[in-house]
Formats: structure tokens, C-alpha cells, sequence
């Protein structure tokens, strides 16, 4: 057995260094909490906010409205954007079931046969609610390439309804699987007050991709958000504004999401889900003419002329200080770069003369890639929300 007195030097000495060392690492991680807390904070306090706001608009499609809330476009023209779908007014395109509403491309082939497609035969559309009676019929020759549109799918506005200028839209949907699908939630104004698009502007509150993640120009794991806005058809400041969400371990297919706009004199925000997701958000700081940074003079013709702006003596947001109308649809394909040639073994050249012909003949291809389950292959909408600021 040890005897004697045992030395305990820390109890008569007293570590200062130590004891200092104890409670700097105890105010350090005070202060990163107060900071961090002060940043939320203030980063919350910074969120702009819309305001109040008064619901104007409910569609839970317990039924579908077609008659005082959606109007159904029908047309063979592409859009603008060399789309190679038809859009229809047929229950087999655009229908409500069990409190969802259904928005599905289908093949054309199965209606007027494969062979018609692609020679010999004139298609016109029913109903068509195009004024320019060459959106409303084709006429397929295989000598000229010319074909009857390949796919058949629906387009739902609310051109003739619902409107809002600065507000909210909220639409909670589930995105569609399928090579060159191309499901969009979007709006555009009541009038061309600023003149024919894009001067009077366009909102994208969210449109996407079928291809599978693997497609390389962002598939249907990315939705996008966008504002397009430019003095000419070929000088469009979207590239300015525009952003993406993406998952990163799902798709969008695999189960609905909550697309929203937010929407005031003073800024504009688009995300999915939550505000933290915002795919765009942008303040109304300076006019779009300044944002655009666009040449001082352009070619118009065989002249140059100094580029116009639309939005002189107008307020910043311009063209986005209007009143637009909501526009929900699927297409297929197109030739206005949506989907970038050599990308995904893409069947078709943007430039070719017969674009939507080759897209044609290669359906066996894309159509292999679209669900026979046709509730997979379709934009499904829970329900669509719709506020104007008060």
C-alpha cells in the first residue's frame, strides 16, 4: 500500500491558458449562433412579399369546365415554335377523372393510319380555332416531305376566364415521361401592348423535358422557369432571364410538385415547392430595354435602324406590368431549339426543311420511350390557384 501525500498541482495552480481556451471556444460558438440566427433573420426579412391577395380563381377538377373556365386551342400551326403536335378538343388529349385533369399526347397514326402520316392524305382538324385556316389542315406527300403533325395532344388556356396583372398562380402537377415531350405551365398577355411577341413579353412559370435524366440538355429530373421579352422575334432577352430546379435523386414524373409565380410591381419569382427552390427571381430595379443590353442598331430588311424599344415611358416592369392569362399544354418536338440538335440522338435538324417528317419517321424510336400507361405519359393537374394582388 502506497503512503504519503498525493500531489494534485491543478488544484493550486490554475491553467490560464486552458480556462481562457474553454470559454473562447464557448463565445465562438455563442456568436456563430447569434450570426446565424441574425442571418436568417434578415434574410427573411429580405424575401420580398407579394402582399395581399384575392383568390380569384379555383379549379380542384372535381369536373371539367369548359365551358366558363378553360378553353381548349386547336390548331395544326406549331405554335410559333415548329411544335410537332396537333392540339385537339378530343376527351382523348385533354379530360378530368377521379378530381385530376389529364393532358395526353397521342399518336395521330392511330387515328388516321401511319401510311397517311407520312403520304397521300389531307387532314383537317375539327373544331379548329385558329383564324388562319392553314393552322387548321396538312396535306402529306413524301415527295415534298411534307407531313400530316405525327402527334395529337390538347392545350388549355384561360384567354377567355381568368386574368391577373401582379398576383399569384400555384398549379400542382406531375411532369410526363417521353423522348421530345415538352410539358409546359405558362402564361401570356390579354393584349400585345407593346406589340407582337415577345415585346409584349411571356412568362414560363415552369416547362420541362421528357427525356430520361440521362438526356444530357437537362431531362425530366430539371424544370425550368423563364421571362421572354425583346424588341424582335429574333432578339429575345431570355437568356437573361431564366433559371432550373432539379432534383437530384427523383424526376418530376415520379410525383407531383407545386409550380407557383409570385408577381408584383416590383419583382417577379418563380420556383417549385418552396421559395428556397426559386427557379428565377428578379427585381423590376431597371427597365428590360437597359437589362437586354441590346445593339444599338440592327438590320431590319435591307436597312439598319436603330433597335426600338417597346417599353419607352413605361414603368420597369414592362412588359410585365399587364394583364395575363394562363396556358397549360404538352408538345412535342419543335424546332425552336428547345431541344438541341445533336443531343439524345435527336431524329430531326432545327434548319431542316423537313424536320417534323423525320421526327415522323423515326417514331418507333421516341415512342418506345412514352408509357402505355397513359396516366404516366400525361401532364396531370391536381388543381390550379390563381390570385390578383388586391
Amino acid at each position: 500500500m502506497l503512503s504519503g501525500t498525493i500531489e494534485k498541482p491543478w488544484v493550486k495552480e490554475k491553467d490560464t491558458q486552458g480556462r481562457l481556451a474553454y470559454w473562447l471556444t464557448y463565445l465562438v460558438a455563442f456568436l456563430g449562433i447569434v450570426g446565424g440566427a441574425l442571418r436568417c433573420y434578415f434574410a427573411w426579412k429580405d424575401v420580398p412579399r407579394v402582399g395581399n391577395l384575392c383568390l380569384i380563381m379555383e379549379d380542384n377538377f372535381d369536373t371539367f369546365d369548359t365551358e366558363n373556365t378553360w378553353t381548349r386551342q386547336v390548331d395544326m400551326s406549331g405554335y410559333g415554335n415548329g411544335e410537332f403536335e396537333m392540339t385537339t378538343d378530343s376527351s382523348n388529349n385533354s379530360y378530368v377523372q377521379d378530381g385530376f385533369l389529364y393532358i395526353v399526347p397521342t399518336l395521330t397514326s392511330d387515328v388516321i393510319g401511319a401510311a397517311n402520316v407520312l403520304n397521300g392524305y389531307t387532314y383537317n382538324i375539327s373544331g379548329c380555332t385558329n383564324t388562319n385556316i392553314s393552322a387548321c389542315g396538312a396535306v402529306s406527300n413524301s415527295t415534298s416531305g411534307s407531313v400530316i403533325n405525327p402527334v395529337m395532344s390538347a392545350r388549355l388556356t384561360t384567354q377567355n376566364s381568368y386574368k391577373i396583372q401582379y398576383g399569384k398562380v400555384e398549379i400542382r402537377a406531375k411532369l410526363p415521361r417521353g423522348d421530345w415531350l415538352w410539358p409546359a405551365l405558362w402564361m401570356l398577355p390579354e393584349q400585345d401592348t407593346y406589340g407582337i411577341w415577345p415585346a409584349s413579353g411571356e412568362i414560363d412559370i415552369m416547362e420541362s423535358r421528357g427525356n430520361g435524366p440521362d438526356y444530357k440538355a437537362q431531362g425530366v429530373d430539371y424544370v425550368r422557369g423563364s421571362l421572354n421579352w425583346g424588341p424582335f422575334t429574333w432578339l429575345n432577352g431570355v437568356s437573361k432571364t431564366f433559371g432550373w430546379w432539379n432534383t437530384r435523386r427523383s424526376s418530376y414524373d415520379e410525383g407531383f410538385h407545386t409550380y407557383s409565380l409570385e408577381w408584383t410591381e416590383s419583382f417577379l419569382r418563380i420556383y417549385v415547392d418552396t421559395r428556397l427552390h426559386f427557379m428565377l427571381q428578379i427585381s423590376f430595379n431597371e427597365p428590360f430595354f437597359t437589362r437586354g443590353d441590346f445593339p444599338p442598331f440592327v438590320q431590319n430588311g435591307s436597312q439598319t435602324i436603330q433597335t426600338p424599344n417597346p417599353w419607352a415611358n413605361a414603368s420597369n416592369a414592362a412588359p410585365f406590368d399587364q394583364p395575363f392569362y394562363l396556358i397549360m399544354n404538352v408538345a412535342a418536338g419543335g424546332t425552336n431549339g428547345w431541344f438541341p440538335d445533336g443531343v439524345g440522338n435527336k431524329p430531326w435538324l432545327d434548319g431542316s426543311d423537313t424536320a417534323m417528317h423525320d421526327f415522323a419517321t423515326h417514331q418507333s424510336d421516341w415512342y418506345s420511350t412514352w408509357p402505355t400507361d397513359l396516366t404516366q405519359r400525361a401532364l396531370v393537374v391536381d388543381y390550379v390557384k390563381m390570385w390578383q394582388k388586391c
